[in-house]
Formats: structure tokens, C-alpha cells, sequence
């Protein structure tokens, strides 16, 4: 699979190119940060608000942004557990956040 990281004056996207040449736009959700390595979470634009959230590994190389699978179950549960915080944060922050600048 090979990615692509645009950045758009509207959000930060992704097109991803699967195996079979099929190219899936994604918007990037978050770059978070899981134990000691980075990490990315995608949304296909066409999914709707309830589309299934794509977890990558993210690293930059000479400022130019890679895409890494996640190939260990274990390490795909604690990414997925961190965004999953991140996540509830964000809702967290987006229900109360107004109440505190009063």
C-alpha cells in the first residue's frame, strides 16, 4: 500500500492506494502519540460520521511523512486503546471546554 499526505487548506488528507490500485481519500483525524512511537488516525471522506477509523504508524524522513502498518495484534490494541483516550478527550473537550472560559 503506498500513501500520499496532502496538505489541503481545509484538513490535512491522505490518499491511500490499496493493493488491487483502488485510491481512498482519508482526512487525518489526529498524529498521536502511543508509548514512545507516533501514530496516525484516518477517516475515508466517503464513510460518513460513522466510518471505520484507519490506524497507521507515522514517522518523517527528511520531512517527508510515512505511513507504517501495524502488524503485531498487541501493539494494534494499545494504539487503538490511546485513540480511543485521545477520542473521549477530544468529546470531553468539545461538551465542557466552552464552560470553562466563563
Amino acid at each position: 500500500m503506498s500513501d500520499e499526505l496532502l496538505n489541503s487548506e481545509e484538513n490535512d488528507t491522505v490518499t491511500l492506494t490499496l493493493d488491487d490500485d483502488t485510491e481512498i481519500v482519508c482526512d487525518v483525524i489526529t498524529i498521536f502519540t502511543c508509548g514512545e512511537s507516533q501514530y496516525i488516525a484516518l477517516l475515508p471522506q466517503d464513510s460518513g460520521e460513522d466510518g471505520e477509523v484507519y490506524l497507521y504508524g507515522f514517522s518523517e524522513t527528511n520531512g517527508e511523512p510515512e505511513l507504517i502498518n501495524i502488524e503485531d495484534d498487541e501493539e494494534f490494541e494499545r494504539v487503538s486503546d490511546a485513540f480511543d483516550e485521545w477520542l473521549d478527550s477530544e468529546e470531553f473537550d468539545e461538551m465542557y471546554g466552552d464552560d470553562e472560559e466563563e
